[in-house]
């Protein structure tokens, strides 16, 4: 898979990763893949993270049933970040992050202080396995 040689990993051997809804260019999240991730988001279809915390692959919606369908990965001029197009499934609108939210960037900087701006869309304990 030359493919995945013209990226440029970090030294741990990870990209970058940033999840942006298709449909309305929403910035969903932002996380790592290691080769194997992005090779496996490449032939299912769904995207594949790396965990860092976890040392381990971590297919999105394996717990939440909320899996992104890849329309397009992108790697942008630098080859040290990866975009993934996606359309965020399992809850409407599209819930992307584990706060029950659709972005995981929810909170605003205002006046010295973070506010979360964005509403819970479903209660996290009510999603997660």
């Amino acid at each position: 898979m030359d493919w995945l040689d013209h990226i440029r990993w970090d030294k741990d051997g990870l990209v970058p990763v940033i999840a942006q809804e298709a449909s309305t260019g929403d910035v969903l999240m932002f996380a790592w893949m290691n080769r194997e991730a992005l090779a496996k988001t490449a032939k299912v279809g769904q995207a594949v993270y790396y965990s860092r915390s976890r040392r381990k692959l971590w297919h999105k919606g394996e717990e939440s049933g909320h899996f992104q369908v890849v329309h397009e990965i992108r790697l942008d001029c630098d080859q040290d970040v990866v975009l993934l197009k996606i359309t965020q499934q399992g809850h409407e609108p599209g819930i992307a992050c584990h706060t029950g939210r659709h972005s995981c960037f929810f909170e605003r900087l205002e006046g010295g202080q973070w506010v979360a701006v964005d509403p819970v869309l479903k209660d996290p304990g009510t999603i997660y396995r």
